[in-house]
Order: structure tokens, then C-alpha cells, then sequence
């Protein structure tokens, strides 16, 4: 019997806000929404953004006035939308007006030149034309007889000025003892905490239900991190005339999503992986997850991705490529002066070029025997990821045949589990849209090809890019949590930032969303397109299709208790939402905490048992070559 991997619990952070409960997604859709969806929204948002305090059961701003959650909402709610989704990086990040550099500059004279000096600042070696006399212990004279060439500070205004990044006034780092983490760590932090804290099971009764060694934690950034705490610290301290420290190099591995996960919030033995793979890494590490709980080999799975792009040097390295949409280009499309920041990002227009972000998104994944035991809350479960290569490319970045058969096998997979009808007429897609000129044709190519092939005809295509950017590795992450949010509200958000389907996209059998669309939907397709030829494709089935394939598996009396179960699970999950809603986020950041002595540990041959955990690792393992000896 194949394990069904569903999803019992995610959560995240990105442009639209939290993705647990659907906060992020209805930030999408939120004109669509009816009223007490939408203000519930627009009040976690305020939190989130440190636009109101909630204490002692009400709300206050920042001028100390007590408010009602219905006068936050009204006085609000225009921040909240300027300062949320793709729209120009706000100087809380970095000012893009004032990027700071080093000019080499060459001083001519014919004359002497004299000034005093820091010993401890004396190049080595000393220039040939400097003469150095001492003055004091710390201090010395220098006279430059001749040229002299110097750096200097000089700042530049970068020509790409939109990004989706995180609602402006939400801070990861103000919600945990962050210790000068990188911006991406502590997404991750945030962002696992957020997802474990969604499922309304305390994490150490799943520990408990299982042998320690059947979870994993598969999850990874794509470019690392990259900030002043990390990578980009560490090359770059030298040339500011500083050092590096002890932790820059550890925090820049592209490892660390997983690693921080798993030391600080999930605290597990099992098994560990981070997969990169450029714009599909999340659905990489998700499929490690899909494919191990299927199989047996693992009972629980949080998988995810962390990136935190939004740096001055990302954002130049991707223009020097001609990747991103500057400014210019922009403005250009729409015969203006100056660039629309929040319509930087339109796929399947008329467009320019990617728009960067920054995200966070982690997902628990169990096999349905455990939710069932557990009475987890389902939101849906992937039967199945496809990764495909291009073969022999000219061009690295060249889309290639890969994503082709990635999707038809999505799609022949789907079809196997829910049939023909609810293919053609209630699945959609997620659609990689990047926002270039070069895949609104390459990915609507394949997806007619595909639709043409299964008989699809106005398939809906939406792409959440338009609304968060692109984070390189969490993308596909972004494009799952939102699509939860389509299972639940029956609302597929249209791609909002295109006022046109541009004339060379392809899309005979394609119906692709420029506003929200009512449909309730049975199956998910996320697809994904990287550099280097790293295409994926997932398949994602509805909750309530999960329940019914449930009830087949399970007796009446199974399905009954599972039922029951899950109601009290579902008050204890809401418990935090409730708190979520108002800032609360229960980070969970275990510094230091549990470790695990030798001494704890006990070894025989048919098991090893650490006293952390009820169960024990089980070493009776049957000979998977038998017939071989």
C-alpha cells in the first residue's frame, strides 16, 4: 500500500504576509473577499506591520489611541496596501538612491604632500614614495613625494528599484534572540515556527508517535545568504578595512535553511537534505519528502525554502544579465516617465524582466496513517513531484525539453488518481512565470502542447510572482501556499499586474487569469522552470479530494474517530491563529536547549535508544539482496 503524503501544517512569510491560514493568499484575492475574511486579513497585516499593539485585548497605535479591529482596519488599510506586495524597495532595507562603492582615484602633484596618520593604519607594505617619521607610540608623519592612488566612497543609484519584499514594519529578527542572523536564517526561523505552530499538535506527540529516525527536515536557499551577517560580510570585510567573524562563512551555506530548522525549532535525529536547484529548488526538497513518505521511509517530512535576495549586489549581478526589470524598461512599457513599481512583475504581458523577493515557506508532510491516528488537519496532499533535465544546451539560462515532460507526467500522473473530468475541468496551473519576454512564450508553449494532449481546454493559469516577486528558491513554495488558499476559498487569483495577454504568448487551450475567478478546484499543478535546466512539476489535490480517497482506505469506525480527533485538533490550531493574527507568532528558537549527551544514548544490536525520545531507532533491517547471497 502506497503512503498518501498530505499536508497537515505550513506557514511562511513573504510580501503578502504569513501563509498560515491563508493570510498571504487573501492578501491576493483580498477584493474578492467577503467582508469578515478581508478585515481579518487587513488586521493581521497591521500587526504584522507594527502599525497597532494589541495589549491586554485591544488595539493600540502608535499615538497611543485605543482602536476597535473595525477602526484599524478603516485607518489602515491604505498603508497596508502601499506597503505590501511587489511596489519600490523602501529605505528600511537599503536606500536604492544611495548604494555605496569604491572608486579608485589617482592624485597628481608636483609637489610634496604631508599628513598625519595612525600607525596601526599604515599600508604593508609601505609605498615606495612614502617617507615615514613617527610622531608619538601612536602616530605618524607621511610625506608622498609624486602621485598617490586612493579609494573612494563614492554611491550610485541602482537602475532596479522594485522588489517584493516583506511588509514594510515586520521585522524577523525583532521576534526571537536572532544573534545577528542572516535575513534569510531568520525566515527560516520564522517561517518553520509559523507552519509547526499551524498544525494544532504539539510537536513532541508526533515525536512521540514515531521512531526517531522516520522524520526529515528537507529544505534549502539557492544563492545562501548573502548579507553583512554572512557571505557577503565575509568577502567584503578586508576591503572595509575589518574583519571577519566567527560566524560569517557557517551562516552562508545554502545548508543553513535546513540546518537552522532543524537544531533550533524541530530538534530530530531523522534525516536531513537541501537540495538546490535554482528557481525549482523548493519542489526539489519537496519531492525528496513525496518520495520518502511514499515509500515508507520516512512518517513525517518538514520541507521548505528561505531566501533573502533583496541586496544591493543580488540585484546588480541579475541586471548585469539583463534579467531583471530596471526602471527604465519599465517606464518604457507603458510610455511613461517613470516606472510602475507595483506592476514591476507581469507575467504572460507585455514585460521586461523578473522582479525579485524574498520569502520563507515551510510545509509538515505526513503519510495518512499518521494524520489519521493523529486527527490532523489536512489541506492537501502531492502524490507526486517530476524533475527533468534539458539535455545538451547552448545557453545555461535557455529554457529546453525538460519542462515538457515534467508537466505531461504531472498531468498522466493526476489523471491516473482523480480522471479526465476533474483534469479538464477543475485543475489549474501555477505557472513559474518569471515575467520575462522570453518564458511568457517557452511556458505557455508547453502548456498548450500539454492542454492539446489531455484534452484541456481553457485551462486557468495563474502566477503568484505578480504579487510577491520572485525568491529564487522558495518560488514554488510561495505558488504551494497560495494554491492552499485557492482549495480553500474557491478563488484562483488572477494575474492583476497585466492589463494584456502579450500577442506572442500561446494559448489556444489556455485560459490565463487577469482577474480573480470563482471556481472551486480538485487539482493544483505547480511548475517551475530554473536555471540550468532545473524544471519541476508537482502535483497538489484538494483537501476534500484527499478526504474522500481517505474514506476508501479507512473503515467507517477509522474514519469516525479520525473525525472526532480532528475537531479538537482544529480548536488548538485556531488557538494560534488567534494570537497569530495580533503578532503573536510563538516563535519556536531552542538555542541551546535538549541536547542530546553520550550518555543518553544506548546501543544494542538490535536498536539504538536516546532518551529524548519514546521510541527507539530500530537496527533489525531485512536484506534488501537476499536473492543475491
Amino acid at each position: 500500500m502506497t503512503r498518501l503524503p498530505v499536508i497537515v501544517g505550513f506557514g511562511g512569510f513573504n510580501a503578502a504576509g504569513r501563509s498560515s491560514f491563508h493570510h498571504a493568499y487573501r492578501r491576493t484575492v483580498l477584493d474578492s473577499l467577503d467582508k469578515e475574511r478581508r478585515d481579518k486579513t487587513l488586521l493581521g497585516l497591521a500587526c504584522m506591520m507594527a502599525l497597532v499593539d494589541y495589549q491586554d485585548g485591544g488595539y493600540q497605535d502608535k499615538e497611543g489611541n485605543t482602536l476597535t479591529p473595525q477602526q484599524v482596519v478603516e485607518k489602515f488599510e491604505p498603508i497596508i496596501r502601499e506597503n505590501t506586495l511587489v511596489r519600490r524597495i523602501h529605505p528600511g532595507l537599503f536606500d536604492v538612491t544611495r548604494v555605496s562603492g569604491n572608486r579608485d582615484v589617482d592624485l597628481s602633484s608636483d609637489a610634496s604632500s604631508e599628513f598625519t596618520l595612525s600607525r596601526r593604519d599604515l599600508p604593508s607594505p609601505i609605498p615606495e614614495n612614502w617617507q615615514v617619521e613617527t610622531l608619538d607610540d601612536k602616530s605618524v608623519k607621511v610625506t608622498i613625494k609624486g602621485d598617490l592612488s586612493v579609494k573612494m566612497e563614492s554611491f550610485r543609484e541602482l537602475q532596479v528599484q522594485s522588489a517584493g519584499i516583506l511588509p514594510t514594519g515586520f521585522e524577523p529578527a525583532e521576534h526571537y534572540k536572532s544573534h545577528f542572523h542572516p535575513r534569510g536564517l531568520q525566515m527560516s526561523i520564522l517561517g518553520a515556527s509559523d507552519a509547526i505552530n499551524s498544525i494544532g499538535i504539539p510537536w513532541q506527540t508526533i515525536l512521540d508517535s514515531i521512531h526517531p529516525d522516520e522524520i526529515a527536515v528537507f529544505a534549502s536557499s539557492c544563492l545562501g545568504q548573502l548579507d553583512e551577517y554572512s557571505l557577503a560580510g565575509y568577502l567584503q570585510a578586508r576591503l572595509k578595512s575589518s574583519r571577519p567573524s566567527t560566524k560569517q562563512m557557517a551562516f552562508s551555506f545554502t545548508s543553513m535553511p535546513t540546518d537552522f530548522v532543524n537544531a533550533y525549532v524541530c530538534g530530530t535525529v531523522g534525516t536531513t537534505g537541501a537540495v538546490a536547484g535554482a528557481c525549482a529548488t523548493f519542489l526539489y526538497n519537496l519531492r525528496l519528502a513525496v518520495d520518502d513518505i511514499a515509500a515508507g521511509k520516512l512518517r513525517v517530512a518538514v520541507v521548505g525554502s528561505s531566501e533573502a535576495p533583496v541586496t544591493s549586489e543580488i540585484i546588480e549581478a541579475f541586471a548585469a544579465m539583463n534579467a531583471l526589470g530596471t526602471d527604465e524598461r519599465i517606464a518604457k512599457l507603458d510610455a511613461a516617465e517613470q516606472a510602475d513599481h507595483r506592476r514591476a512583475s507581469r507575467p504572460f504581458g507585455e514585460n521586461c524582466g523578473f522582479t525579485i523577493g524574498e520569502s520563507s515557506q515551510y510545509f509538515v508532510i505526513m503519510d495518512d496513517a499518521l494524520a489519521i491516528e493523529l486527527g490532523a488537519q489536512i489541506y492537501g496532499a502531492v502524490p507526486s513531484v517530476h524533475v527533468n533535465s534539458d539535455g545538451f544546451k547552448k545557453s545555461i539560462s535557455a529554457p529546453g525539453a525538460g519542462n515538457y515532460i515534467t508537466l505531461a507526467k504531472a498531468v498522466a500522473s493526476a489523471q491516473t488518481i482523480v480522471g479526465d473530468e476533474a483534469i479538464q475541468q477543475r485543475s489549474f496551473i501555477q505557472a513559474h512565470g518569471s515575467s520575462t519576454p522570453q518564458n511568457r512564450v517557452t511556458e505557455s508553449t508547453i502548456f498548450d502542447k500539454v492542454a492539446n494532449a489531455f484534452d484541456i481546454q481553457s485551462w486557468p493559469v495563474t502566477a503568484v510572482k505578480a504579487f510577491v516577486g520572485h525568491p529564487l528558491a522558495p518560488a514554488s513554495g510561495d505558488q504551494l501556499a497560495n494554491s492552499l488558499g485557492v482549495f480553500a476559498d474557491g478563488i484562483i487569483p488572477g494575474i492583476k499586474t497585466t492589463e494584456k495577454v502579450a500577442d506572442d504568448v500561446v494559448d489556444a487551450n489556455l485560459d490565463i487569469l487577469l482577474s480573480d475567478k470563482n471556481a472551486q478546484m480538485d487539482v493544483a499543478f505547480l511548475n517551475s522552470k530554473g536555471f540550468g535546466g532545473n524544471n519541476a512539476s508537482a502535483v497538489v489535490l484538494a483537501p476534500y479530494i484527499v478526504e474522500s480517497m481517505l474514506e476508501k482506505r479507512y473503515s467507517a469506525s477509522e474514519f469516525k474517530s479520525y473525525q472526532q480527533k480532528k475537531k479538537g485538533v482544529n480548536e488548538q490550531a485556531l488557538n494560534y491563529e488567534n494570537d497569530a493574527i495580533n503578532a503573536n507568532y510563538h516563535v519556536i528558537y531552542k538555542f541551546g536547549e535538549g541536547i542530546i549527551s553520550d550518555e543518553e544514548i544506548d546501543i544494542d544490536a538490535n536498536s539504538v535508544s536516546i532518551k529524548a525520545f519514546s521510541q527507539s531507532v530500530d537496527l533489525t533491517i531485512e536484506n534488501p539482496y537476499k536473492d543475491m547471497v
